[in-house]
């Protein structure tokens, strides 16, 4: 589990593609790292196979690579970095799975005095997921709902995150990852409301 709050912007230093997914190599100062332990990427969970002091590496299925936007990601991009949680942390997003439900885009941005309006639109299975004040991960990040509109939200981003993240230079039409709020699928699972993997997009 993650809080969606960012320890480190990382670089991807390395990318090796294959037909059995993709092996990425990202440079950071996380070390030291526990062979096999978790780490988020873009909101992404990876399993750490190999490091040294200056990188960790971890292999993407080509299921992670359908259902997220690490198969975008080129040499010298920048991406999100999180570890999992320990029981007792404090947990000052919301809890994160790490499971990414979808890709969503980057369709609007407006500045606001320091602060920067964000909207994104999501694939319409997961618009029944979207609450205003809810809370929702983009790529990695844990953010606040502030308005919903059919299958798009937008986000305040206040300058604090536009520092420690990749959102201030983000253009629109990028592609997010987008988690829901874990609890909102349980809700909707006991309702017996479709799923995030429901047809349509």
């Amino acid at each position: 589990m993650f809080t969606g709050l960012i320890e480190q912007v990382g670089t991807i230093e390395a990318l090796d593609r294959g037909k059995d997914g993709l092996s990425v190599r990202i440079a950071c100062a996380l070390h030291p790292y526990t062979l096999g332990e978790s780490i988020a990427v873009n909101g992404t969970c990876l399993t750490v196979k190999s490091f040294s002091e200056t990188h960790f590496d971890a292999d993407a299925s080509p299921e992670t690579l359908d259902k997220t936007n690490l198969g975008d990601l080129s040499t010298g991009d920048r991406v999100h970095l999180e570890r999992a949680m320990a029981l007792g942390d404090r947990l000052g997003g919301h809890l994160v799975t790490g499971h990414v439900d979808g890709v969503g885009t980057l369709v609007g941005r407006e500045t606001e005095g320091d602060y920067l309006r964000v909207t994104f639109e999501v694939p319409k299975p997961l618009a029944p997921f979207l609450a205003p004040k809810g809370s929702i991960t983009v790529n990695g990040v844990s953010l606040t709902v502030n308005a919903v509109a059919g299958r798009c939200f937008d986000v305040m981003l206040v300058p604090y995150t536009l520092d420690e993240t990749t959102f201030g230079r983000m253009l629109s039409g990028a592609r997010v990852n987008l988690e829901v709020d874990i609890l909102a699928k349980y809700v909707a699972s006991l309702l017996g409301k479709p799923g995030v993997d429901a047809p349509g997009d």
